[in-house]
């Protein structure tokens, strides 16, 4: 792919209107959404499900593209096309989740550090073959007592710059996704003051290694007050704190970012992304990248049968509406009560 091609593609992710749909749940992350249904969690139902995601009608208005999970790409749908090209044809751009998840860093216990780079040239140059055309890679920095570590951010960031590094080698646009965790007590303050170093972090490592930043996309999180914080910052200040946050970490080289749900509530995350979104004043399109914060009415409904497609489909289509009007600053109560489902 060329430099043209990657220029493309990260200017149809940002789209004016659009998001991207994560739907690159690991094994136990979706067995563990499909358990709470009493869902079995077979090849033939998850692809069922992400099938019912991806033909849902109209999903186009409002998203660009979607991350698949590895053996979500190599499925075909039940008409018997590749997904990522039945993706294609809608005119959505399908995308590959590459890293391998998370594991305990050697001597640091309460802290991770994301596995995958091993053979990742070689799984990167397949994907592209099997159709997609940007990768994701999420570090999880969590905050906490005397945590994160300097040692821990940096390995991280190393890592998300190899990875933005070997993506670009192949063609493919890197979404560099550093998710700072909601859980904990911590402030609104503190959650800044964390996502400021981690970015700052992640940039340094990304010039080292001579990642065009042009050429990528940052996923990330809002600055918000920990899940358990007992004073919970309102719309306005995670708004004002988040810019700020952004204005001093994020180059402006960077075309666009994208935010993650991280687990708020459905409706919350799309309030919290309208307010951000009414800004005119950054140098970088701002846009949603979810995975619950879409899914999970989808998921309620359907709940593994064919009776319920066209109420789960409509429920996504609800959620990335909103979300694709929220990412223009349009979004309002109204809206959010015109779901036809409710």
């Amino acid at each position: 792919m060329t430099t043209s091609e990657l220029e493309s593609t990260v200017k149809a992710l940002l789209v004016s209107g659009k998001g991207i749909l994560a739907a690159d749940e690991s094994f136990p992350t979706i067995e563990k959404r499909f358990k709470a249904l009493n869902i079995s969690s077979t090849e033939d139902n998850r692809r069922a499900y992400r099938e019912v995601l991806f033909t849902t009608p109209g999903l186009t208005e409002f998203i660009s593209g979607v991350i698949l999970f590895d053996e979500t790409i190599r499925q075909r749908t039940s008409d018997a096309f590749p997904i990522p090209e039945a993706l294609t044809k809608r005119g959505i751009i399908p995308g590959i989740k590459v890293d391998k998840g998370t594991t305990t860093l050697p001597n640091f216990a309460s802290e991770k550090i994301t596995q995958g780079l091993d053979g990742l040239r070689d799984r990167l140059i397949e994907y592209q073959q099997l159709g997609a055309r940007f990768t994701k890679w999420r570090a999880v920095i969590t905050i906490g007592e005397q945590i994160p570590t300097r040692t821990c951010i940096e390995a991280n960031s190393k890592a998300l710059a190899l990875f933005a590094a070997l993506s670009q080698e192949t063609g493919l646009v890197p979404i560099v996704e550093p998710e700072v965790l909601m859980n904990g007590e911590h402030t609104i303050a503190h959650c800044e003051e964390i996502t400021d170093a981690v970015l700052k972090s992640v940039f340094s490592a990304l010039f080292d290694y001579r990642v065009a930043l042009e050429h990528l996309l940052l996923k990330t999180g809002m600055i918000l007050s920990g899940a358990e914080c007992p004073q919970q910052a309102d719309v306005a200040e995670v708004a004002e704190k988040t810019l700020r946050c952004f204005r001093r970490a994020v180059p402006a080289a960077v075309p666009g970012i994208v935010f993650l749900s991280g687990g708020q509530n459905d409706e919350v995350a799309t309030q919290r992304l309208n307010v951000i979104c009414r800004t005119s004043d950054v140098p970088w399109k701002l846009s949603f990248s979810f995975g619950r914060a879409l899914q999970s009415p989808a998921l309620n409904i359907w709940n593994g049968s064919l009776n319920n497609i066209t109420a789960a489909q409509s429920a996504l289509h609800h959620r990335a509406k909103c979300n694709g009007f929220a990412v223009q600053g349009k979004y309002s109560e109204q809206m959010e009560r015109a779901n036809p489902i409710i």
